[in-house]
């Protein structure tokens, strides 16, 4: 069956466009009735950011998930880490968290969490999908077991608690001054509350949602914001996190923007070092540079590739039995303590290694030269462009040109009419040839096809 709401981040869209009342009311109720196991009553947690939308869509699924007989607990805005996680510490059958993530405000998502506090699977989004075609008039619960709605105090405590708990004891931000950006998103209270708690000497940007400006010029998107803010204030380092903080950028005392690959690198030396690796590897994406897995490999950690997309990271951490997982967007998952990316908890274990070695970011967060890469986007009308043949000798050629000295990778994306050709290697000029004769390839067949 194919899928018509669900992406690769739950459901994402324009607000009042894709995303409307009925659709949120519709997936409240096909949610919760594929997720009543029982005669108990069943409970829900939903979070949202800050985006303006969020109140429609928040009362929305309110009204779906209480029709089909569950109740609901409202945290408010929250980090989409926190909502999975106290869906699990809370003990509900369901979280969902009001969010799309990086984009501006226009838009909003709605992304669902299993009772274990897990991205649902293929499957049980596809058992949703059904239902939201379906008429549900009849699977409604009756007048006397219509679920009840309340906002629940004290969830951000919760979480600065849980963030705090992620570091030893004995480890102090003292000395450290930081620059944090939330792009006026859901971590706005909580993380600048956590890093004073930990003892830093913060200056929080971004903390000033109005419903219009989240990820706006600011969060991890956008760090320019925050490197000039870093070098004005001689802040020891910046940590930008993106609208729903399930991801983050860092930025050196110099103002240099510090990747989601470089983090990698840092926390899984650190974690090999302490023992903390529950095997000798971590899962990134095709996406991370070459120069990450040949750090890695050097150092004695394999690196497993997955496609794009922080779920199918996940899937392969929990496969395979690795504890460390991310993307260079920095969807970082440290599956030790989150069952999602956190884009906070991933900054406090960088923060704890500067701490240990006493160096600057510049020197702590700079483990390997990244190798030149050259991404570019071939938009198209129509046809399949990936299927012609002139397409598939020129990507065959480049891969022949590169064989060794770098790596390519031609994909469709999975949210608009686009085909992303990246590559990346030793020798910058080959890599630029390479990459825009299949894109001139591409653009012949699409013009074709139009």
């Amino acid at each position: 069956m194919s899928r018509r709401y669900f992406g690769t981040d739950g459901i994402r869209g324009r607000a009042n466009g894709l995303i409307t009342p009925e659709l949120a009311m519709k997936v409240g109720q096909a949610a919760g009735l594929v997720f009543q196991r029982g005669e108990y009553r069943h409970r829900v947690v939903i979070g949202k950011d800050t985006r303006l939308s969020g109140y429609m869509i928040e009362t929305a699924l309110v009204a779906g998930f209480t029709s089909v007989g569950m109740d609901v607990l409202l945290l408010g805005p929250m980090p989409t880490p926190a909502v999975a996680m106290l869906t699990k510490s809370m003990r509900a059958d369901l979280g969902v968290m009001i969010s799309a993530s990086h984009n501006l405000f226009e838009d909003n998502g709605i992304k669902l969490f299993g009772p274990l506090g897990f991205k649902l699977s293929d499957d049980v989004e596809k058992q949703i999908e059904q239902l939201l075609d379906e008429s549900l008039d009849k699977k409604l619960a009756e007048s006397a077991s219509l679920g009840r709605a309340r906002r629940i105090d004290g969830v951000h405590d919760r979480y600065i608690e849980f963030a705090k708990r992620t570091l030893p004891r004995d480890l102090s931000l003292d000395g450290l001054r930081v620059v944090i950006d939330c792009a006026h998103g859901a971590a706005y209270k909580v993380v600048p509350e956590a890093l004073w708690e930990l003892g830093a000497d913060v200056i929080a940007i971004g903390v000033e949602p109005d419903g219009f400006n989240i990820n706006k010029e600011c969060g991890s998107t956008a760090p320019e914001a925050l490197s000039r803010k870093v070098r004005e204030m001689r802040a020891d380092i910046g940590i930008a996190l993106d609208g729903d903080a399930d991801r983050v950028i860092l930025v050196d005392e110099r103002g240099h923007v510090v990747d989601g690959d470089q983090l990698l690198a840092v926390i899984a030396q650190s974690w090999k070092e302490d023992g903390r690796l529950s095997k000798p590897g971590i899962v990134a994406t095709v996406m991370s540079n070459l120069g990450l897995e040949r750090f890695l490999q050097s150092n004695g950690i394999e690196m497993v590739r997955t496609p794009v997309g922080d779920r199918y990271v996940l899937e392969q951490m929990l496969k395979q039995g690795y504890n460390v997982g991310g993307e260079p967007s920095g969807h970082i998952i440290l599956s030790d303590y989150a069952t999602t990316g956190d884009g906070f908890v991933a900054a406090l274990q960088v923060l704890a290694v500067v701490q240990k070695l006493g160096r600057p970011v510049s020197e702590v967060c700079h483990l390997f030269e990244p190798l030149p890469q050259v991404l570019k986007n071939v938009r198209y009308r129509a046809g399949k462009p990936l299927e012609d043949d002139e397409v598939k000798s020129a990507i065959h050629a480049a891969e022949k040109r590169l064989n060794g000295h770098g790596r390519l990778l031609v994909r469709s994306s999975g949210t608009e009419p686009v085909i992303r050709v990246m590559g990346e290697g030793d020798d910058r000029e080959m890599v630029e040839e390479v990459v825009d004769t299949i894109c001139s390839a591409l653009g012949e067949a699409a013009a074709a096809a139009a």
